[in-house]
């Protein structure tokens, strides 16, 4: 496994993020375990998840799995940096009451709590913002992570689907505040969506925030799905179905798994390889269902692509450009 830091940080992260929403949902806990093991095996150290994984009425439920996973011991939780996410309502979806959702100070301090007791520990290395919150003005987002972090609960704090101007209005207030600010900017970004590029990722490298991409096969578009399609398997529902209802997209992905093809690469690897390459970012979140995923996300990290392919991969998806390039002269 290779290793870098978290944005201008000390700690040092693996450059592929266990992503854990399928945990509970899609993949029970014994199998959850045996992949969270396999991702350690391999050194992979970066865990992410959210306080409303499970969903519906079993929010939480990613949380807890990842708990029973560290009381198992053998130095688990002491070998993973560990990511979760507030924002989302965790009140009953039937009946909500208010200050049970978003980033007001009552909230932050009600699930970082919350959290810490699901994953059975007493400390949150990133405590990410799952959503931007118009309500709630950054002086009272950053009084209530500064208490956080001087009572031990969390370390550093992280963004996730943050616009490039909103990064920096919470950079800018957290300096004067004499805080580190915002680390880290989970953003969606892809091969076949790039518009990250034109002001979020710009704002993180301005600020020192690494960039964790993710859906980073975009819902499986990414992953070979013409080929399995041809192959017999069901297409899954979802952003790759509906985007591949369009003309122009299916002429895109069939080139993409065309040249991947030509080359002998397999398109969910070269997905990942690709974000590796791109600047600014910290490393892709996988969400493997099964250890055969995580497997195929493991070999991404070793895989060298070509100026060939990288040539190749910029025609069929090109980026937006530089802002303001990308929309002015």
């Amino acid at each position: 496994m290779k290793y870098t830091q978290l944005g201008r940080t000390g700690l040092k992260v693996s450059r592929l993020v266990l992503g854990t929403m399928n945990f509970g949902p899609q993949t029970d806990e014994t199998t959850s375990h045996g992949i969270m093991d396999a991702a350690h095996a391999a050194g992979l150290n970066f865990v992410d998840t959210a306080n409303v994984y499970g969903w519906g009425e079993n929010k939480g439920r990613t949380e807890e799995i990842i708990g029973t996973w560290f009381a198992k011991g053998g130095d688990r939780r002491d070998k993973t940096v560990l990511a979760t996410k507030v924002y989302g309502g965790m009140a009953d979806d039937g009946e909500p009451w208010p200050n049970h959702d978003r980033l007001s100070a009552v909230n932050i301090r009600r699930a970082v709590d919350a959290s810490l007791k699901r994953l059975q520990t007493d400390y949150i290395d990133v405590y990410q913002f799952h959503h931007i919150d118009r309500s709630t003005p950054f002086e009272e987002i950053w009084q209530a992570i500064d208490v956080l972090i001087q009572q031990g609960k969390i370390l550093y704090a992280g963004s996730s689907n943050f616009p490039g101007y909103k990064i920096a209005q919470a950079n800018e207030l957290a300096a004067r505040r004499g805080m580190v600010g915002l680390v880290s900017e989970q953003c969606l970004y892809n091969l076949a969506e790039r518009r990250a590029e034109m002001e979020v990722i710009p704002a993180a490298q301005e600020y020192g925030l690494g960039v964790i991409p993710w859906s980073p096969l975009h819902g499986g578009l990414l992953g070979g799905v013409l080929k399995k399609e041809a192959e017999g398997e069901r297409r899954k529902d979802g952003r790759s179905a509906s985007a591949l209802e369009r003309t122009e997209v299916r002429e895109q992905v069939q080139a993409y798994e065309s040249l991947l093809d030509k080359h002998g690469l397999a398109p969910g690897e070269v997905a990942l390889a690709w974000l590796l390459t791109r600047p600014g970012v910290t490393g892709p979140i996988v969400g493997p269902r099964t250890q055969a995923q995580l497997d195929s996300a493991l070999r991404a990290v070793e895989l060298d692509l070509s100026e060939e392919v990288l040539t190749g991969l910029d025609e069929i998806f090109p980026g937006p450009g530089p802002s303001p390039e990308a929309f002015a002269w």
